[in-house]
């Protein structure tokens, strides 16, 4: 079994700064893409930035310049540094990474994992 621990949410004044943490742990093979979405309310949950195996990136239009997107493959850990924080960034932000873990002693299962989200306010 895997889960992914989100950490960092809160509440923080418009131009202030986020970092977002999401710790995928269990019986871990490998991690693919991993990803950040958000969901305001009353929308539909937004994909807002993702990494490759390889540390490749993309991101959203409306954060470009102001969030990066990183991780540590060694902790299994992507980050989200939010920068420049404005009020439309308030929502609830999750973590979804394609994870192929352990499902047998010679058998592996690849498969979506999302955490269980974490709440970032902004203020104006």
């Amino acid at each position: 079994q895997v889960r992914l621990v989100e950490s960092g949410g809160g509440l923080v004044q418009a131009g202030g700064s986020l970092r977002l943490s999401c710790a995928a742990a269990g019986s871990i093979f490998s991690i693919n893409d991993m990803r950040w979405y958000r969901q305001a309310p009353g929308k539909q949950r937004e994909l807002v930035a993702g990494i490759t195996s390889d540390g490749s990136t993309n991101y959203a239009d409306s954060v470009k310049g102001r969030f990066t997107i990183s991780r540590d493959s060694a902790k299994n850990t992507v980050y989200l540094q939010m920068n420049s924080l404005k009020p439309e960034d308030t929502a609830v932000y999750y973590c979804n990474a394609e994870v192929t873990s352990y499902s047998g002693l010679f058998t592996r299962n690849t498969r979506d994992y999302w955490g269980q989200g974490t709440q970032v306010t902004v203020s104006s």
